[in-house]
């Protein structure tokens, strides 16, 4: 974690930050830095934006899995920052954090589920494999089943979390809740879908055999990010068991 020390009117910012998402795109970033190093881990960090054109500012693109550039290596060295530019109260940096993740992990791209499920069907309504329809394989069927129950499943969880912002509560338990079903049934599809397919699900966009196109094998390899960021599906387990159900830490 990037270290904030004060300086007259500034902090003097030094770390680095991976898998920055967008910051060759952002003029500003907004950054947790430990301001205290002798306080508790809960309250020893504090939130500061931070102008991606100061000087000592290194910005480094990382390519991910499926060739896409959104991701990037930042670097602090000796950056200073006006101490106007702290958010809120110094050192309570962590209690912010973990509310504004709680609105992070609603960010998920439910209704492309339907979408791609539906198109999904119709690839096994019209297409045999030896001689049969592919909607007449029992573990084609019993999948598809799986994965759309597990659909509607995801469907309520969201709309439980929409009607409590609606109601101006903070889904905690429920966005992890939300977070955990929809990035797991994420990997769950793309695991079908390549299932399905077999060897053809393998072929990229420009082969005339390819399904979808050739979105499958993207789709498969990008799901996997999804369990990771805004906290792995370990750390919504751990929420889920610990503020949800009230079980012990250990």
């Amino acid at each position: 974690m990037a270290t904030a020390v004060e300086d007259g009117d500034d902090y003097i910012i030094n770390g680095q930050k991976t898998w920055s998402t967008i910051a060759h795109l952002a003029d500003y970033a907004w950054m947790v830095a430990r301001t205290d190093r002798d306080a508790h881990r809960h309250k020893s960090v504090s939130f500061l934006i931070v102008d991606n054109k100061s000087p000592g500012v290194t910005i480094r693109p990382l390519t991910n899995i499926v060739g896409v550039y959104s991701f990037n290596e930042v670097f602090f060295d000796n950056v200073r920052v006006p101490k106007r530019n702290l958010i809120g109260e110094k050192n309570m940096g962590f209690y912010y954090l973990m509310t504004a993740l709680d609105f992070e992990r609603l960010m998920v791209g439910i209704g492309s589920f339907k979408r791609v499920f539906g198109q999904l069907l119709e690839y096994v309504k019209q297409t045999q494999r030896d001689g049969k329809p592919l909607g007449k394989n029992h573990m084609v069927r019993h999948r598809l089943a799986e994965v759309a129950i597990k659909i509607e499943i995801a469907y309520m969880f969201f709309w439980r979390t929409a009607s409590m912002l609606d109601k101006g509560l903070v889904p905690n338990v429920e966005s992890s809740i939300l977070k955990l079903t929809t990035t797991e049934l994420s990997r769950e599809l793309a695991d079908t879908t390549m299932a399905i397919f077999g060897p053809y699900g393998q072929l990229w966009e420009g082969s005339q055999w390819a399904p979808f196109k050739g979105l499958a094998p993207r789709g498969y390899l990008d799901c996997i990010s999804a369990t990771i960021g805004a906290g792995t599906s370990e750390i919504q387990r751990n929420i889920i068991a610990m503020r949800g159900l009230g079980l012990p830490r250990k």
